[in-house]
């Protein structure tokens, strides 16, 4: 028994192998990649310089299912006990309930493969009570409960198991460690507008837009995101671990992540890197922050084509990749935090800079921004330049710590009613944040004056809803209503000239 993977997609194995006569030769089916079909050029030397003989005979190598394409390393490790174990050079018997995972070097040392923990669920899953497992993956592959795990580092330790030797029971690997000198922040100087909008984004799940100048402290707002928003909760932990591990970004052997992924990549990825793809398939940068931040600094440099294909994996927290042999979904369910200069030259509303770019520019650089994915945005907030006065001389800021617990309070607020505001159905909507009178005429003058979209009525409410829940209020009044809807004044004022 062991598991294999395709994309992010983990699945039992059943390793079967015959050694008949014929002709010394070896057959590797069920679909292996090119990974798995170089399988006999590792076991070979590791058997003989583990001290085993290689058979002299025909091998045939069956990784069933045959009809699901495997790929990567994991399954080394089976095939070599099996071809031992059909040959006689040691006992089968502990196999029965026992799965197998690991990667073979050629000196019959034993690697952790990629997915390790995705691997291992898969076993336990499939009726295995026990997991051989190589030693540099075997703390991450206990963390899942109910399965013990036996690590060994060596083709030669595994056969020393399998003929009688005890080992003892792997312990779940340490939670990964906070890292030192980690950011805060109270490290923020001024900026109490946006950082009044990035403690309603982490409480409420809203996605935010920062424009301001260079310098002006966008990227280091974001990059303190993370830090405000509460801890990933045990299932959470999993997702998000199994979901790093798979994608090669984790060494095997490490804890659980608690911290929340923060991803900031450059404007040049393409569309499969921010969404998914490729063969075999691969998670893009919104599933690799899942459950965290994606932070896209620059948009207005990034292609049209790839920020549009974020709009409906923005509604659904899924990113479906569509392929005429499979289709495959990645959840998807990011906070999406984007940064961006007001103008080309970025000094456009500057204090002392005068910009340079002319009406051209400016208008090519607001097509630039997409529509549709602006208008998704929650918070839109301008970031002006800091003052020396602010810069030198600011009180700092409320730590993250201080920060954090309140968001952590609004968020339990919102767990009574289903869900983070961000995501709450029309229906729910209504029934949390009625609008009297004095709301109903705000939201009119947004939409008739400002050009509010039904839509962005719709975000506005749901800010406001979180804006309350921040304060511990039960009604959403006008007051929390203005201070929402000021949040999309960019949106109308950057509508407003064209």
């Amino acid at each position: 028994m062991t598991a294999a993977l395709w994309g992010l997609e983990a699945f039992p194995v059943d390793c079967e192998v015959d050694v008949g006569p014929g002709l010394p030769g070896f057959a590797l089916v069920g679909l292996p990649d090119p990974a798995v079909r170089e399988v006999r050029d590792r076991v070979w030397p590791a058997l003989r310089n583990a001290g085993f003989k290689p058979p002299d005979r025909k091998v045939t190598v069956n990784l069933a299912p045959a009809a699901r394409r495997k790929e990567g390393a994991s399954v080394d490790l089976a095939i070599a006990l099996g071809v031992l174990v059909a040959t006689g050079q040691a006992p089968g018997e502990r196999l029965t309930t026992t799965g197998v995972l690991g990667e073979l070097a050629l000196d019959g040392a034993l690697r952790g493969p990629r997915g390790t923990l995705g691997l291992a669920e898969t076993s336990w899953r499939a009726g295995a009570t026990a997991l051989l497992c190589a030693s540099p993956a075997a703390p991450e592959a206990a963390l899942v409960e109910g399965l013990v795990v036996h690590a060994v580092a060596s083709l030669a330790e595994a056969v020393s198991w399998l003929r009688g030797r005890d080992l003892e029971r792997q312990s779940a690997a340490a939670i990964d460690p906070e890292p030192a000198g980690a950011e805060d922040l109270a490290d923020v100087r001024g900026q109490a507008l946006a950082r009044r909008a990035l403690e309603i984004a982490a409480a409420g799940g809203h996605h935010l837009l920062l424009v301001g100048p260079p310098g002006a402290g966008k990227s280091m707002l974001a990059s303190r995101l993370p830090t405000i928003l509460p801890p990933l909760a045990p299932e959470e932990a999993l997702t998000v671990t199994r979901l790093h591990s798979v994608a090669g970004l984790r060494p095997p052997g490490l804890g659980l992540m608690l911290r929340r992924p923060f991803r900031n990549p450059h404007h040049s990825l393409s569309r499969a890197g921010l969404i998914g793809g490729g063969t075999p398939p691969r998670p893009g940068e919104l599933s690799l922050a899942h459950l965290g931040v994606l932070f896209l600094d620059e948009m207005a440099h990034y292609s049209r084509q790839v920020v549009n294909a974020l709009r409906e994996p923005l509604e659904t927290g899924v990113a479906w990749i569509a392929r005429a042999s499979a289709s495959v979904r990645y959840p998807a369910r990011a906070l999406l935090v984007c940064a961006s200069n007001p103008c080309p030259c970025g000094w456009l509303g500057h204090p002392t800079r005068g910009c340079r770019c002319t009406p051209t520019d400016l208008a090519h650089y607001a097509t630039r921004m997409s529509g549709p994915v602006l208008d998704r945005l929650d918070l839109q907030i301008e970031v002006p330049a800091l003052t020396s006065e602010e810069l030198l001389h600011a009180t700092p800021g409320e730590p993250s710590a201080v920060v954090r617990e309140r968001v952590i309070a609004a968020r339990e607020r919102q767990g009574v009613r289903g869900g983070l505001n961000a995501l709450l159905p029309s229906a729910a909507l209504r029934q949390c944040c009625p609008l009297d009178a004095a709301g109903r005429r705000l939201v009119a003058d947004a939409v008739d004056r400002g050009g509010m979209s039904a839509r962005g009525v719709h975000r506005a409410l749901r800010v406001a809803r979180t804006i309350a829940d921040l304060a511990g209020e039960a009604r959403v009044g006008p007051m929390r209503l203005a201070e929402a809807l000021q949040y999309r004044a960019y949106e109308t004022r950057r509508a407003g000239p064209r």
